[in-house]
């Protein structure tokens, strides 16, 4: 017999300041449980959810995590990205799953999957995920996951679609295989809903947003040193005019906003404020922004794009209404628990 899923319980791990959340209470979830470690991520969350998430997730018991349906985790790019790799290598650091302080941290996420036993799970990070160390982070994610019980499926989604924004992440679906049909997950196709950058900017702007002609000047010689050397390291200067979407919003957007800057008749180009890039990431207008702007600007570019959660929750959903079965749900698991790694 078909079971109906009405109101999923999930948990937010890796919080941020709630984008994930806002995705799958859109798509009929309720959030019981969230952890987020960084203190002004926790303002922004409390703000807007009158929730304090609970903090550093390491240190966090399973025994004191709710029972719930589906675990929800962005868990930290940096080990993984592009420029956090290019930059840990550069300085002789450690980087991917040798990384001390963030690379664990996929294994306290297995942890509570071994522990909880949830349903279901999606897991959101870079595109370069699947390609660090020659696929062998990946494999051993993807193993370790197979390992726990769980049919994985994953795939990388550009947010173009949904938002004015190149913005390509991996995201890891999995359901538990002793509750679930073995029909794989489908991940949705993305409809094109139009959306260009002029479509999401402020009419009036602060003129604090436009760039010094110092640090204009700065950029522009940068700029052209690289494109000298043969490098494509340099500003993105958008035209809302003639140019659709940006390039990636970036946690350092606070430093120079040299990756998405706005052309301006008559003046040096500017940065997005803080609510452009909330628009950028497809949060509502209803979302409060209460912290600094260098603050907003590293926790929307942290962020996930809300939209596409949402998608990708409904389509859960969906597959968890059709495919879940009462006699396949032993109140304990027929998978042993599994030594996980810390």
């Amino acid at each position: 017999m078909k079971r109906i899923y009405t109101g999923k319980r999930f948990i937010d791990l890796f919080a941020g300041i709630g984008g994930t959340r806002l995705g799958f209470e859109k798509a009929g979830g309720v959030c019981v449980f969230t952890s987020e470690w960084d203190k002004f991520s926790q303002l922004s969350y409390s703000a807007n959810f009158g929730d304090m998430p609970h903090g550093d997730i390491t240190k966090i018991d399973s025994n004191d995590i709710p029972d719930h349906d589906i675990l929800l985790a962005g868990f930290p790019c940096q080990p993984f990205s592009i420029a956090g790799v290019s930059k840990k290598i550069s300085l002789g650091r450690k980087h991917g799953f040798d990384d001390e302080k963030q690379g664990n941290l996929f294994f306290h996420i297995a942890r509570i999957l071994n522990e909880k036993r949830p349903e279901a799970f999606m897991l959101e990070n870079v595109k370069n995920l699947k390609s660090h160390d020659n696929g062998k982070t990946f494999e051993i994610i993807i193993n370790t996951l197979v390992d726990l019980g769980y049919d994985v499926q994953h795939s990388v989604i550009d947010a173009r679609k949904l938002v004015p924004q190149h913005r390509e992440r991996t995201y890891i679906v999995g359901f538990r295989k002793d509750v679930y049909d073995s029909v794989k997950f489908q991940f949705p196709v993305i409809l094109d809903k139009g959306v260009k950058i002029r479509d999401i900017l402020e009419t009036e702007v602060d003129a604090k947003y436009t760039l010094s002609n110092k640090l204009w000047a700065y950029l522009q010689g940068y700029a052209k040193k690289h494109k000298a050397n043969g490098n494509g390291f340099g500003f993105g200067l958008i035209d809302p005019d003639v140019d659709a979407i940006t390039r990636t919003l970036s946690a350092r957007y606070y430093k120079d906003g040299s990756e998405i800057l706005i052309k301006q008749q008559g003046k040096n180009p500017r940065r997005l404020t803080p609510r452009e890039c909330a628009r950028l990431m497809g949060f509502p207008e209803s979302f409060a922004i209460t912290v600094s702007d260098t603050q907003a600007y590293r926790q929307f570019g942290n962020s996930i794009v809300v939209p596409i959660v949402e998608t990708i929750a409904m389509a859960m959903l969906k597959h968890m209404n059709e495919y879940g079965q009462t006699d396949k749900r032993p109140a304990e698991s027929k998978y042993a628990r599994h030594p996980v790694r810390k």
